[in-house]
């Protein structure tokens, strides 16, 4: 029978591994319990240990508890880096593959995508203090100088905007379905869910395809925060067209409430779905429209969508991001860009391991479209 501090270690286990999407391997995990269980043993004996117990009982021997830690450590760290290494062999480095991703642009047109959370800005406990830093800024900024370029994101258009702090960027909010564009022609299927409105680049085009699905949300949201409102470290947001959960802060032992909970609001909503990302669950309106949706509405906004000599560069980290990466894969040209510090399951082509990589890959992009004339028209198409 498992104690106590055996359970709260497999806790740990499991949460880690819900987090970063990736299994560790059983031969790693079977060294940790056996070493977790050697030293609970005559705990478990007395009906139970925390660990404090643990810690007095190897006082007299600190060196065994140091060295059991450093087994742990040591085969974790040692098998993780060998299953990363493996990954990044298969979606290699944006930097180190640079060069070569230049060298195949060469004479055509470059769009960029970024997402924002974990891609432009670090993951925090907070989300609302997710803020970009003031390079990254500047070389977003400068990127856009050049190439067309749009942040797609998950949270509410005017949010992401708040942080981005930029005008000479397009912004796609709630996961693509908050666009706000350069005008177009009108095609049938999308005529109704356009708006034109007045901008500061002229007349500019409001696409809002979930636009009906308003106020049941903000109904969900009442009843979301009602029954969420007493699990601690538990957060609700309002990101227009779609509603996040956060649980970065929740404990472990009442992820599972929460789950519950938030599933026992969504069933009452037909229209919609719940999917989980990174330490946060999601609600969308079940309608055909993703990231990739938007990454291909605004191409054609563009005047882009047609062309074979169009390379789109997008950048993300979280499962959303997917669905952009699954178009630049079917379109058989481009730049689909992961961010993640672990191993996952991801149609991308080549990886960046934090955001201070991503900050990296934009400075170099920004300097090489100074010295490139091919970037040249393209700033003209983007109306800078």
């Amino acid at each position: 029978m498992q104690s106590e501090f055996q359970k709260m270690m497999k806790r740990k286990l499991t949460t880690l591994n819900r987090a970063i999407g990736f299994q560790k391997s059983h031969s790693t995990k079977q060294r940790a319990n056996k070493i977790i269980s050697s030293n609970t043993k005559n705990n478990d004996e007395n009906g139970g240990c925390d660990l404090s117990m643990i810690i007095a009982r190897n006082r007299s021997n600190p060196l065994e508890l140091t060295t059991n830690n450093l087994i742990i450590d040591a085969a974790t760290t040692s098998s993780e880096d060998s299953i990363y290494n493996s990954w990044v062999a298969e979606h290699p480095s944006a930097l180190d593959s640079f060069d070569r991703m230049i060298k195949a642009a060469k004479g055509k047109k470059i769009a960029v995508f970024l997402d924002y959370d974990g891609t432009l800005s670090p993951i925090v406990d907070d989300p609302n203090q997710a803020f970009m830093s003031d390079e990254m800024r500047a070389a977003v900024r400068e990127v856009a100088k050049y190439f067309p370029t749009a942040i797609v994101s998950g949270r509410g258009r005017e949010k992401v905007k708040e942080f981005v702090q930029l005008g000479n960027v397009y912004y796609a909010g709630s996961h693509g379905m908050d666009i706000l564009a350069p005008p177009r022609p009108v095609k049938a299927c999308d005529g109704k869910y356009q708006t034109v409105v007045a901008g500061k680049k002229g007349s500019e085009v409001l696409f809002q395809p979930a636009k009906k699905y308003l106020p049941a949300i903000q109904e969900m949201i009442i009843e979301l925060e009602e029954e969420t409102r007493k699990i601690h470290g538990a957060s609700v947001e309002d990101n227009r067209f779609c509603v996040s959960v956060h649980f970065r802060q929740v404990r472990e032992e009442d992820y599972n409430i929460l789950q519950e909970k938030v599933k026992s609001v969504v069933k009452n909503y037909p229209e919609f779905h719940w999917s989980e990302g990174k330490m946060v669950m999601e609600i969308r309106p079940s309608i055909e429209w993703d990231k990739g949706h938007a990454l291909e509405y605004l191409l054609d906004t563009l005047g882009m969508s047609n062309s074979n000599d169009v390379l789109p560069l997008y950048i993300g980290d979280d499962r959303t991001d997917e669905d952009a990466f699954k178009v630049i894969e079917r379109r058989g040209q481009g730049f689909p860009i992961i961010v993640s510090s672990i191993p996952r399951e991801t149609r991308a082509s080549y990886s960046l391991h934090d955001p201070s990589e991503v900050l990296n890959f934009l400075l170099r992009l920004a300097k090489w479209s100074k010295s490139s004339s091919s970037s040249r028209p393209l700033a003209q198409i983007w109306g800078i």
